[in-house]
């Protein structure tokens, strides 16, 4: 091996191959070198060697690394493969790259340029390649393309001040902390109150986004449906019927409904107001992660941490361009033209591309930006190997919304029509595309439909056909989904573009929520009311988002990771002190929640039985099904009765007129109904 030459060191190996071949012009040799793969080849009289990580090769831990020792405040960066046996390819990567760094007399980082891509770099460079993370060049690239490749190299930067790696350093590090302390503090709490250790974690992020699903839950499970009515008309002209709604959308009383019903039989509706408009409807901005992954769930149902790597894996591929970005911005940089040229290959897009370059291509702008950076794009690049079906989607998504900022604003035709039966009024409206514009590129992502505008003019007079009075309920509040968890913890500015999505996971893997609309366990429950009893800061945004900032304004030069460290330090001491003096107490809290079995936190009524239990909601442990008992089981109360596996139970603090048993609301399908949840009751009986 001769000396001298570059060392390029790519994030993942699918990077460097890309990376080797466009800098080669195909010509790159393949090498083993330690059992990986490298890539060698000569550029303008100049030797490069080209290798690639794995994800990070280096992690933070507590030189101790006793699960029962808390509090830990002093961590190391250590090797990947020490912290975890299942990372022993880490060893085998970090020794190549350290053996390939003893020949190099240049190095260039070339990982993912934002913070987990600068940090990956600057540890190898730092730990691996015997602290060359100063001297190292720098190359930036927002797609792995040929022509942004040569570019980003021939373009090289010292890298300066190093911000983002300082942060993303300072992350990891403040992470490990809290989450180490506070996850140890419960579990010790928990093991202490009688029962076997079970890992019971909460992140610094977690935290608050748990808190966000609780305060949700709380408001579902609290919610008690209140039944109001609907009125709506059945109108007929020149043998045409339609139906509209009365113009009070909730009626209070069954008797009022009926009243206006009785009131509108039998007599003429007359249009006394027809109002028409047309509307503009702007394309959408173009892709940054967060909307891509709420995009993405909307339309397939994708979670995003499954869209994140979709997206990723279109990256790797040159497909489309780096995927963990906020920005909302297309710069003219990208070349559109190019770009345009490229899909315009692709059949099913040619025509669309034909249309949009016989205009000047400018794009509608959102107000986000990165620095790092554009929004997200297609490469123009056409797909070398078939793409599965999740990635055909969004790459279909991707390339449809890419269009879609080109395109002009949609026109859509209104009208409204009111109509008057006597002293009541009706309202009847709707819409039609009269311009499709940006919609026709991003085609069934649009999301509108028509709705057929009534043929009514000003003075008509029509037949009223009928006149229904429906029973309606209140909508309970919904509960987050991924998606509008997501775009929660955005607005809120909690975690970042790359986080988010494995925080979501993870609060799912640890089992504080469950399905799609992510119902918080009574486990999820304990945790958080335990902790923000004894140590609020941990599930109130406020700190976790004044750390945001903090780490922010390292990336920017603007105040040191030492004294954020020392901060968080303070910050979780004092947490930590909260919790170890309630140790008893904060113990039985999350040890009766993995133990329990209960289904609900909610008392249903009193037992009609033994007078003095109360009846709850009890899931049995070996048929998983759920049923109502009593809580004086253990004194021989054998009070039960069966409920329906399906829909959420909703007591309404009533007894049976019949039975004394509650009465409860199934809330599910298309309307919650009432039930006495006594299969023998006599009410059941009557006729």
């Amino acid at each position: 091996m001769s000396d001298g030459y570059t060392l390029v060191i790519c994030e993942k190996p699918d990077a460097a191959r890309r990376v080797s071949d466009a800098l080669s012009g195909g010509t790159s040799h393949a090498d083993q070198v330690g059992g990986v793969a490298v890539f060698r080849f000569s550029r303008r009289g100049e030797e490069f060697v080209v290798c690639a990580a794995q994800g990070h090769l280096y992690g933070v831990s507590d030189p101790s690394d006793e699960r029962a020792v808390y509090p830990v405040f002093d961590v190391e960066w250590y090797p990947s493969d020490l912290l975890d046996e299942a990372s022993a390819i880490a060893a085998r990567r970090i020794s190549t790259i350290r053996t390939l760094a003893a020949g190099a007399s240049r190095f260039v980082n070339a990982c993912d340029f934002d913070v987990e891509g600068e940090t990956i770099g600057y540890n190898l460079l730092k730990y691996a390649c015997g602290g060359k993370e100063k001297d190292a060049l720098r190359a930036k690239f927002s797609t792995l393309t040929e022509e942004d490749l040569v570019k980003a190299f021939e373009d090289l930067k010292p890298q300066h001040a190093q911000g983002l790696a300082r942060a993303g350093r300072a992350r990891h590090a403040i992470d490990f902390v809290w989450g180490v302390n506070l996850s140890r503090a419960l579990s010790q709490s928990a093991l202490g109150s009688g029962h076997r250790y079970r890992t019971v974690s909460i992140g610094r992020v977690q935290g608050p986004t748990l808190g966000f699903l609780v305060q949700r839950e709380k408001e579902v499970r609290e919610f008690v449906p209140v039944p109001f009515w609907k009125v709506s008309g059945t109108f007929e002209k020149e043998g045409k019927r339609f139906n509209a709604g009365y113009a009070e959308d909730r009626i209070e009383t069954k008797e009022s409904a009926e009243k206006i019903r009785e009131d509108c039989l039998g007599r003429e509706a007359v249009a006394v107001a027809v109002r028409r408009s047309s509307a503009q409807i702007g394309p959408p901005v173009p892709f940054n992660l967060g909307d891509l992954q709420k995009e993405a769930y909307r339309a397939f149902g994708y979670s995003p941490s499954r869209t994140l790597q979709i997206a990723e894996r279109l990256y790797l591929g040159a497909l489309v361009s780096y995927p963990r970005t906020s920005s909302q911005r297309l710069p003219p940089t990208i070349n559109y033209g190019g770009i345009m040229r490229g899909i315009g290959k692709i059949t099913q897009y040619a025509a669309y591309t034909e249309e949009l370059n016989k205009a000047e291509l400018k794009p509608v702008q959102g107000a986000k930006s990165d620095p790092a950076h554009p929004a997200i794009h297609p490469t123009g690049e056409k797909p070398k190997r078939a793409l599965d079906v999740s990635e055909a989607a969004v790459f279909d998504l991707v390339v449809r919304r890419f269009l879609a900022s080109f395109g002009p604003s949609a026109r859509r035709e209104l009208a409204e029509v009111s109509l008057e039966v006597g002293e009541h009024e009706f309202r009847l409206s709707g819409g039609r595309m009269i311009f499709p514009g940006w919609m026709k590129y991003y085609g069934k992502y649009a999301g509108y439909k028509d709705v057929e505008l009534p043929p009514v003019s000003q003075g008509d007079r029509l037949e009223t056909v009928g006149v229904a009075v429906e029973e309606k309920f209140g909508q309970k509040p919904s509960r987050y989904n991924q998606a509008s968890l997501l775009e929660k913890m955005e607005k809120e500015g909690i975690g970042t573009k790359a986080t988010r999505a494995d925080i979501i996971a993870t609060l799912v893997g640890r089992g504080y929520v469950s399905g799609e609309s992510m119902e918080v366990t009574d486990l999820g429950l304990s945790v958080v009311e335990v902790v923000a009893k004894y140590a609020p800061s941990i599930i109130g945004m406020g700190l976790t988002k004044e750390i945001e900032e903090k780490l922010e304004a390292v990336e920017t030069g603007g105040q040191g990771e030492g004294t954020l460290l020392r901060e968080t330090v303070r910050a979780i001491a004092d947490q930590l002190a909260e919790l170890s003096a309630n140790e008893e107490s904060v113990g039985h809290g999350i040890d009766s929640a993995l133990m329990s079995s209960v289904a609900g936190s909610f008392v249903l009524g009193k037992c009609p039985l033994c007078k003095t239990g109360d009846l709850r909601i009890v899931r049995s442990k070996a048929t998983k099904k759920r049923f109502v008992g009593c809580s004086n089981y253990s004194s021989g109360c054998r009070a039960s009765a069966p409920l329906p596996q399906k829909g959420t139970i909703k007591t309404t603090s009533k007894a049976c007129e019949h039975c004394a048993w509650p009465v409860v609301y199934v809330m599910g399908g298309r309307r919650p109904w009432k039930l006495c949840v006594n299969p023998g009751c006599p009410g059941k009986n009557k006729p």
